[in-house]
């Protein structure tokens, strides 16, 4: 066996031990802990413990302040600014959840930019917690270039996702969750982190020829969901996200992936929403039944059912990990980290 399967309530804390060991606050720590077992048990193990190793060198070396306290301002009676201040993005991203809860049922709707951000992760995860408030909730993030606008070479955009999620009368909340590139990078890092190859199609190497090598990859751009569509909808998450937030555009951005250059200093952006706030009776009951009736179509799955099915199994049965990725964490909170 080349993996362990590690209580939820472990998994945890062996990383925020790494990051207690990697200039990062308590409070911080447990944050980011959280964050990264949370994508575990959604099933998106790119976005989980394997960014432990590259978060902690960066937090190590101050490429992200692992130290800093986000900042709110309300410019606006719907509009809260937050500045993630050069840290990590799960801390800002649970103060636009709270300041976002606190306003859109006042308002009806409300929006929160987040700047001089970092790695947010799955975005599902966000507007779910959203949803759980009872709110439907849109959620766009940049990310550093990865992407070349339809017909050219250069990376301009990054993989940016869209999310949104609503609630359902009774049951869990639908969660929508794409990546505008074909596969979420974080998949690619994964494959190259075990020296595996990536399916063609995933991913162009640095001369613009398809590859199978995960390095390559890296190194190359990825194809967009949809072709020319999958860019268009990138430039409007860099105009959402960056544009309007103040954050760096993608091309912009240092790497996620490593502790080389300053901070991305990237952008995030949700807009909120009562479902009441037009006044119709029901509207919770109305998104309940088209869910219903994406449940009654033979061969058709409800988006995030899946995720959620994936969360209650590994919540019972731990999470599976590799061996070599386990001590590598162990070494960080060990203070061996580099």
């Amino acid at each position: 066996m080349n993996e362990r399967t590690l209580p939820v309530a472990d998994a945890r804390a062996l990383c925020v031990a790494a990051f207690s060991a990697s200039r990062t606050s308590p409070d911080n720590a447990t944050a980011v802990a959280d964050a990264l077992v949370a994508a575990e048990l959604a099933g998106q193990g790119g976005h989980g413990l394997r960014r432990v190793p590259a978060y902690a060198a960066q937090a190590r070396v101050g490429k992200v302040d692992g130290f800093a306290t986000p900042g709110a301002t309300r410019p606006r009676p719907g509009v809260v600014h937050i500045d993630a201040n050069l840290g990590f993005a799960y801390p800002a991203l649970n103060l636009a959840i709270d300041e976002l809860a606190a306003m859109t049922p006042v308002q009806g709707i409300a929006c929160a930019g987040i700047f001089r951000s970092h790695h947010a992760g799955v975005a599902g995860l966000t507007v779910e917690t959203l949803a759980k408030h009872g709110l439907a909730a849109l959620m766009f993030a940049n990310a550093p270039a990865a992407m070349a606008p339809w017909g050219g070479r250069r990376p301009l955009f990054g993989t940016d996702p869209i999310a949104f999620a609503c609630p359902v009368a009774g049951d869990e909340p639908i969660v929508v969750d794409i990546s505008l590139s074909k596969v979420a990078r974080g998949k690619i890092m994964a494959a190259n982190q075990k020296q595996e190859p990536i399916p063609e199609g995933w991913a162009l190497d640095r001369h613009g020829q398809p590859t199978t090598d995960a390095r390559e990859a890296l190194a190359g751009t990825m194809i967009p969901l949809g072709d020319a569509k999958g860019t268009a909808l990138a430039l409007m998450v860099e105009l959402l996200a960056a544009g309007l937030t103040g954050a760096n555009f993608a091309y912009e951005q240092s790497s996620f992936f490593d502790a080389e250059g300053p901070p991305p200093a990237n952008g995030q952006f949700l807009i909120a929403i009562d479902p009441a706030a037009f006044g119709t009776a029901g509207a919770v009951a109305r998104f309940s039944e088209m869910a219903q009736a994406v449940t009654d179509t033979e061969g058709a799955r409800l988006p995030g059912r899946r995720r959620q099915a994936i969360r209650d199994r590994l919540r019972r049965d731990g999470i599976p990990v590799d061996l070599a990725l386990i001590q590598d964490i162990e070494n960080i909170a060990a203070g061996k980290g580099g």
